[in-house]
Formats: C-alpha cells, structure tokens, sequence
C-alpha cells in the first residue's frame, strides 16, 4: 500500500446527494478520510422523492439519526402500490418505525450534509468532476472548480453521481436493463381551483394521473402517458405538459407558473458490478427505475451503509480478504427486486382495459393482511436479508431488532449501541466462551473499540446466548443457549475474524 502522502483523501465521492453525503459520514466515524465533490453550487429545491420508509428510518436510528428526522416531519402508516385504491398498511410491519416518513429529498440531503460536516468532512459544491482513473493503488478524478481545473488522488472513487454516472462510464461497467415506454411529466404548478383538484393518483383511459398539494399555493401534477414517448435530451414545457394534462385527464386544470418542470420514463438499468478495482458505485449510478412506491432513496441509503464501514475497514488494514467485494454481492439482490416491483406496478398502471381485472384482483387480494403486509415489507425494505455464511440461525443475516438489553448500567435498546459504527457483540447468558474468544480475538488486534462487548438479559429473545451485530445492523452471527460451547465458540471465532478484523488471515477468506 503507497503511503498515505500519496493520496489527497482515501474516497473521493463524486455526487453530493443523500448517498454521497450518508456515505461520507460512515467513512469519517470509521475513521477514513473523505471529500464530497459536488458540481452544484447548491442543494436543488426540488424533490422528486418525498419519503423515508421503515427500514432506512430503523438504519438512521442506530446512527442517533431518527429524531431529528422526525422532529417536524408528518408521517403516515398507509401508501399505495400501483394506484390501487386498496392502501398499502405500513402499521402491519415488525417494526419499530412501522410507517412512512414525509422528507423531502431536498429536506433528507440537508439533513445528512449537516451530519457530514458534524464530522468535518470536507465537502466542496460547484466542483465537477470530468475524468476518472484508476491503477492497481488508487484513483484520479479531473475537477473543474470555481478556481479553475485540478486534479484529486484518493484510494477509492464512488460514484453518487445518478443514473447518466460519469464514474460508472469511465469505470467501463455496463448498465444493461430495459429502455423507456412510458413517459411521465412532472409540474410544481399552481392550479386554477385547487379545492377542486383531483386527490391522488387517478387511472383513466388514456394514462394516469397524480395530484398532491406541497402547499397553500403550489400542487405536485404528473401525468403517465403510455402512447407517447419524448426525445432524449429534450426539456418539458409549461405548454407540452398542460397538453398532456388534457390529454390524460381531460382538462389542463388551468396549471400555471410552473417553479419545476421535469420529466422521465419507466426505464430501469441496473449496474453489472458495483465494484470495478478502486471504483465503486450506490444509489442511482448503481440503478435506476421508474420513481413508484418511494424506493428509491431509501435503496441507495441502504448502499451508503453497507458500504461505507467495509471501504472504511479496508483503508484502514483491518477488512478481511474480500470483504469489500461483499458490497455488491449483498446490495445487487435488493436492487434487483425493487426494479422487478417497480416493473409489475407500471404494469397494473396501464391503462388497457384488459388490465383493470387484474388490477381487481389485486386489490381483493391486498385487503388479506398476509398479502398486505407481503407488500408493506417488500416497500419499505424490511424483507431484505443477506446470504451471510456461517452456522445456521434463524436471526443470521437478518436485520437485527430493537432489543431491549438490561445491564450493569441500565436498561437499553441496542441501537444506542450501534450509534459510532461499530460491532456490537452481545452476550446474552453469560456463557464463559464469548468473553474469552473475544478477549482471544481482540488482543493480537491491539483492539481500539470496534467491537462493543455487551454483557446483558434480554426478555425478548429468551432462547438466544449471542449475537454479533455489524455496524449496517445486520446480523453477522447468532448461536441459542442450547448450542455446544464448542459450536458458540467456533461459530463466533470465525465470525469475528470474517467480519471484524483479522487475527488469522487463512480463516477469513470469502467464497
């Protein structure tokens, strides 16, 4: 490894939106050094993503993020799934945060550049990145400054630059996926009589229509037409999108001074690999898809935390062999099955008369709680759960709950535990063999804090002797009080080693 001199930062982040900016306070609380590059002098005022579900608000509370999200915010336990008018109930979920949280994606990326900075990460605005490369060691970006051009040398790039990723073209990943067929227009507009604007999300014969107020003045209208498709490149009009208003609706609704106009389509890419060398890939340079169900966000949120502590562990010299490469193993499925809902949603959008009996299925099928909470699940994220190698248990790769632990000095729930980044190992029954593997384990580490030892009861999970948290809140090892102490001993030697730190370089290698 070239000595740090070398290298101006360890991760060059290229793309200041909420991914960049969660990402870089998850390298700087493991102490990797990051900057942010963003080509915006400012944050956008506009927000095409509005919402923060239950597994992305369980993520931020164990970084001690949830209240000042919450603080102010509105919430709301119900959301829709392709427009059907049967609700999607959030209150169903297992969940701490059994709902959906209204945050602009505007109000979400402030938040978390604050935290950034909390952190002192370092965070440069109006500062475009126009070349990326890379060697065995590390990588180069070319920016283009408010003081002219220069050029930035870290261990890492990432690319948080958004679907037309710069990063992920120069890195020569593919983005292979299906191309766009129904064109969506977006206005902030105010509308002629707003108390008689449509509410929600309508489906006519001709396509659909959203209609939501953002507030006393302006109204968020879309239209989602499946006839007619825009050129790339080109920009949406006040004119075009009222023509398409009286096309899909029948009416204009007398939209005028428009303060955003935008359009997209149903066009959904997913990258080959998130990781090509020193270059990596999250959010929306990682994959893209049509903007239903609010998924969007919360899935490249979800790729900051993944990422960010193994990058972090890997500059730092302690992240096992492959551990970073477990990124886009862990991360490609979730994708993968948010643009396959995404898909089956626009499909029971169509407006095909053929469709509307089995949008009636649906909605017969959505009012069993089973079913409904299927969906709740697979929104919100909360059904992910990794293929994590070890003994089988039936918390390991899961996300790990909001215990309640009793200690020594008190009564907690386990994301305070969790609120700096680290692991958490809790021990559970007192069982002499989790003290001294990791006592075993941390000494030849010289040990600085990685790894939080908690000794506590927990009503909860009665059966349960152990459990090893990592820092994303996923369940790395689990073992019962009815396993041998052999089994807890070596299942916990190994999963400490695999995914904490190398003590023995011959057991941690990933397959």
């Amino acid at each position: 490894m070239p000595d740090t001199k070398d290298f101006d930062f360890d991760v060059l982040i290229v793309g200041g939106g909420p991914v960049g900016m969660l990402l870089a306070s998850e390298l700087r609380i493991a102490r990797a050094k990051p900057v942010v590059l963003e080509r915006l002098t400012e944050r956008t005022p506009h927000s095409k993503a509005f919402g923060l579900h239950a597994r992305s608000l369980e993520s931020l509370d164990r970084r001690g993020l949830a209240d000042r999200f919450r603080d102010g915010a509105h919430s709301w336990s119900n959301g829709h799934f392709a427009g059907l008018d049967v609700w999607v109930d959030f209150s169903l979920l297992d969940s701490a945060h059994n709902y959906a949280l209204l945050s602009e994606q505007t109000r979400t990326e402030r938040l978390l550049e604050e935290r950034a900075e909390e952190f002192g990460v370092e965070i440069r605005r109006g500062h475009e990145v126009t070349a990326v490369r890379q060697d065995e060691d590390g990588a180069e970006v070319d920016v283009t400054g408010p003081e002219g051009s220069y050029t930035l040398r870290g261990r890492y790039v990432v690319g948080t630059d958004g679907g037309r990723s710069l990063v992920r073209k120069s890195a020569g990943i593919g983005f292979p996926g299906t191309g766009g067929r129904v064109t969506a227009r977006l206005a902030d507009v105010v509308l002629a009589d707003r108390e008689k604007a449509p509410m929600g999300m309508e489906r006519t014969e001709r396509g659909l229509l959203f209609c939501v107020p953002l507030d006393d003045t302006y109204h968020r209208v879309a239209t989602f037409d499946f006839e007619t498709t825009k050129e790339a490149g080109s920009e949406l009009t006040l004119e075009e999108f009222t023509e398409s208003l009286r096309e899909i609706w029948g009416d204009d609704l007398g939209a005028s001074e428009p303060r955003w106009l935008s359009w997209f389509t149903d066009s959904a890419c997913q990258a080959e690999t998130y990781r090509s060398g020193r270059v990596l890939l999250a959010g929306d340079a990682a994959h893209t898809h049509f903007p239903v169900g609010g998924q969007g966000v919360n899935l490249g949120l979800q790729d900051a935390l993944n990422l960010g502590w193994k990058l972090a562990a890997t500059i730092n010299g302690w992240g096992s062999e492959g551990l970073l490469d477990t990124y886009d193993k862990e991360r490609q499925e979730p994708a993968r099955a948010v643009l396959a809902n995404t898909r089956a949603q626009i499909a029971l959008m169509n407006p095909d008369p053929y469709v509307t009996q089995l949008r009636a299925l649906f909605q017969e099928l959505m009012t069993k709680d089973q079913v409904n909470r299927h969906i709740a699940e697979m929104l919100s994220g909360v059904r992910v759960r990794y293929a994590i190698e070890g003994p089988e248990h039936r918390l390991l790769g899961d996300f790990a709950r909001d215990l309640t632990l009793k200690t020594e000095e008190g009564t907690q729930t386990l994301p305070k535990y969790l609120r700096r980044g680290n692991f958490a190992l809790l021990d559970l029954a007192g069982r002499p063999e989790i003290s001294e593997v990791y006592q075993e384990w941390a000494a030849p580490l010289k040990w600085a804090g990685r790894v939080g030892h908690i000794v506590a009861e927990c009503a909860e999970e009665p059966e349960l002797a152990g459990v090893l948290v990592r820092p994303d809140g996923y369940v790395a090892w689990a073992a019962d009080r009815s396993a041998s102490a052999e089994e807890v001993a070596e299942g916990l030697r190994t999963a400490l080693e695999t995914w904490a730190g190398v003590t023995d370089p011959t057991r941690a290698v990933f397959k």
